[in-house]
């Protein structure tokens, strides 16, 4: 829900009664992963995906009814090779769908509202909603802050809204969506419940260093990814607004100055194209030692081998090292800015899920690599 949160949140703020229909677990070759949403207001209007097209008008009719009736229902769409024509999802997974209509007088409204509003205004916020349990528990929702503190009621056992709490909060830390099995007592034990927490967290930050024309084309691609993207120059004749009109910020200073004053998190990419061992080394001395996502630097196999000893030379391990990608990006062939831009970019996404950067074609890989995200709790699954 939480992925259509600015959408939604003009919803509220409009006053529109609708029915949010959510992913809440998937097997096999799903197409979109817990958190995913699908929202239809009471004019017929839809907002959102939950299975890229294959599920979607089922889904669609499933709002209306909801909408009609006032009911959270729980449906599972899945492969049926027995009738062509039957709804299900041709890539041959599974998928749980929670629809829950929000009118109103729901009980969950207020929290949704808060959830989405924090959300849009591009805050940390979790939400969390009970997706399998007892019939009077389900569609309430609640929203928990990165302080702990959290908004709304499960209901049931006192102690469960803590739980959940507690729970959610270490998901919304590692930015993750997954679901929960807890007791309806806040522990392992009584009846069983379900819940999936909702993660949504600032975009990851993307810093380009070199304000060269490959960075350009590199942070329309880091745009095109969600990330927030600065880029840095120490020469200002270069880093300037007019040349990276799509930039969320653009910096003239040293690098490597800016790197140490700088907020980066586990999320963060560092992508260095300045290719000039003045601004390199310095800077990658200090980025290797960061617990961040991914660094990559440009420069040819030879500028690679030189840079490698230069950085010894001032104290760099080889532990440290090992975590630089160079020459930066997969192999695609690449010579345009746009052409390298897409290389790195491919890059980025299998290292962040895992991926191997091998054709898929004659492969026997999995399309989608789910572990790296395991989110942080007692049990889940993934997004």
């Amino acid at each position: 829900m939480l992925d259509i949160a600015e959408e939604l949140n003009r919803w509220v703020e409009q006053g529109r009664e609708f029915a949010v229909a959510t992913v809440v677990a998937v097997g096999g070759s799903a197409p979109r992963q817990p958190g995913a949403a699908l929202a239809v207001d009471s004019e017929g209007t839809a907002i959102g995906s939950v299975s890229g097209g294959c599920v979607e008008g089922a889904v669609y009719e499933l709002c209306q009814q909801a909408l009609e009736d006032g009911q959270t229902v729980l449906e599972r769409f899945g492969y049926s090779d027995e009738d062509a024509f039957a709804v299900g999802l041709t890539c041959g997974g599974v998928i749980d769908i929670l629809v829950t209509p929000v009118h109103a007088d729901a009980p969950a409204r207020a929290v949704f509202a808060a959830a989405l509003a924090t959300a849009a205004r591009g805050e940390a916020a979790a939400v969390a909603r009970i997706t399998d349990g007892p019939a009077e528990l389900m569609g309430r929702a609640l929203l928990v802050h990165p302080d702990g503190s959290y908004e709304g009621v499960l209901g049931g056992h006192p102690e469960l809204d803590r739980a959940v709490a507690d729970e959610a909060t270490a998901y919304l830390d590692a930015g993750r969506t997954g679901t929960l099995s807890l007791g309806v007592d806040g522990r392992l034990c009584g009846q069983p419940l379900t819940v999936l927490v909702e993660s949504s967290v600032p975009a990851p930050r993307m810093i380009v260093f070199g304000a060269i024309d490959f960075a350009s084309a590199l942070v329309r691609v880091g745009k095109f990814l969600n990330y927030h993207v600065t880029v840095c120059d120490a020469r200002p004749v270069f880093a300037t607004k007019n040349r990276f009109p799509e930039a969320d910020e653009i910096v003239v200073e040293w690098p490597h100055k800016y790197l140490e004053r700088t907020p980066t998190d586990s999320r963060t990419v560092l992508c260095v194209l300045t290719h000039d061992a003045k601004f390199d080394i310095p800077l990658l001395e200090t980025a290797l030692k960061l617990p961040v996502a991914y660094v990559g630097a440009m420069g040819s196999r030879r500028t690679h081998l030189d840079r490698n000893e230069r950085l010894r030379e001032v104290g760099v391990t080889e532990l440290e090292l090992n975590r630089l990608r160079s020459p930066i990006g997969l192999d695609l062939g690449a010579r345009t800015p746009e052409e390298t831009a897409l290389s790195i970019a491919a890059e980025i996404v299998a290292n962040r899920r895992g991926g191997s950067g091998v054709s898929l074609t004659g492969a026997h890989t999995p399309i989608h690599h789910d572990g790296k995200d395991t989110p942080v709790g007692r049990i889940g699954s993934v997004a």
